[in-house]
């Protein structure tokens, strides 16, 4: 395909972060930003920072992967500390949560696996399960009847290794995965749960642990198997994790080959991850409640104004428009008032659901939440 053949063609936009919620552009014009995963703010949290600013004196760069040049102590301790807070006896920190997915289901599923996947997953896992070469069958979004159905007429060899693969929050549509019966399908069927937790930590729960602690599960004895997140969204550093028994993780460090073979984090962004993550320890509660408060505080401003707004609880909150050239008028009209707000269009959605995505993080402020609910409104009633 030729470059003139691609509709609606992406072009990359520069701005400069100057605190977690607004940005400049060249011309130093301010905008409010909407369309970021920094759902804590903690990007521009002062310790954060300066946590990072002190691992930087060891290096700009950990030149090597672990296993060949070593690991730092800052990654090491990151990794123990998430393997504390998600409750699993390990974790293993990828370079990417898109690594990290692909790191994991490379390694565990093979041409004897079978993997049952969400219709609605995430990019990287449906590119993990492409990858592994197991027999990947895709049922319905977040339909556990459908599921079954599935499980039931499947026929599946005694030594193939059986995986289901879900998103815990869905990133383009913001809904939740129906964890517990997923977890009693597991009984029944005996499979490998793993659960894509990047957007659900910091997230959901009453103190951001994530999908399992929203439905008010034992983290130590949720069901789930690997429960993968990222360190780019609540935690506002980079890097990807999976949080495992030791055995599952040790198979990973010896197995995964976007983990053996990447350039390890610095230990900067180590270091600004775990700091971040102490902040969620010590401070989850009140974060999650700031965060929830602005998300029902702007989801109802919206829903007044008549906005065809898709209905949740998350801080994701898709205003889904159909045409992907509505999506993208709407995303420059709002660009023009100050206001960045993302347009997702095929192939990241499908064909006729284009919208915007507009996520609310909890350091927005009630002011900058009106302001943009009003400008939406009014870009709204125009067309």
């Amino acid at each position: 395909m030729k470059i003139s053949e691609i509709k609606n063609l992406r072009r990359v936009k520069d701005f400069r972060m100057v605190s977690a919620t607004k940005a400049v552009d060249e011309n130093q014009k301010e905008y409010t930003v909407f369309s970021s995963n920094n759902y804590l703010g903690l990007t521009h949290e002062k310790s954060v920072i300066e946590a990072g600013k002190f691992a930087m004196t060891f290096g700009t760069g950990s030149t090597g992967s672990r296993l060949t040049s070593g690991s730092s102590f800052e990654l090491s301790l990151l990794e123990k500390n998430l393997a504390d807070f998600k409750e699993t006896e390990d974790v293993l920190v990828f370079g990417t949560g898109y690594m990290t997915n692909l790191g994991v289901l490379y390694a565990l599923a093979d041409k004897k696996s079978v993997i049952f996947s969400d219709e609605l997953n995430h990019a990287s896992i449906i590119d993990g399960c492409k990858i592994s070469g197991a027999k990947v069958i895709v049922y319905k979004h977040n339909d556990m009847k459908d599921l079954e159905e599935l499980l039931k007429a499947t026929e599946i060899p005694d030594e193939f290794q059986i995986f289901v693969v879900s998103d815990g929050v869905f990133s383009m549509d913001g809904d939740i995965v129906n964890l517990p019966s997923l977890v009693a399908l597991k009984s029944k069927y005996n499979f490998c749960l793993i659960i894509d937790d990047a957007h659900a930590l910091g997230v959901i729960g009453k103190s951001g642990h994530g999908t399992a602690e929203y439905y008010g599960l034992d983290g130590k004895n949720c069901g789930i198997d690997i429960q993968i997140g990222t360190l780019s969204k609540a935690l506002a550093a980079e890097g990807g994790y999976a949080a495992s028994s030791k055995l599952i993780c040790d198979y990973l460090r010896n197995k995964s080959r976007p983990f053996i073979f990447s350039t390890a984090l610095p230990p900067s962004v180590a270091a600004s991850a775990n700091e971040a993550l102490n902040l969620l320890k010590a401070n989850g509660k009140s974060l999650v409640e700031k965060l929830n408060f602005n998300t029902r505080t702007m989801r109802s401003l919206l829903e007044k104004a008549g906005l065809p707004v898709v209905k949740g609880s998350t801080p994701i909150i898709p205003i889904v428009l159909g045409e992907a050239e509505k999506a993208v008028f709407l995303s420059e009209e709002c660009l023009k008032n100050g206001i960045l707000i993302s347009a997702i269009r095929p192939p990241s959605v499908p064909v006729g659901t284009s919208r915007l995505r507009l996520s609310v993080t909890a350091s927005h402020s009630e002011c900058e939440i009106r302001n943009c609910a009003e400008i939406l409104s009014n870009i709204w009633r125009k067309i």
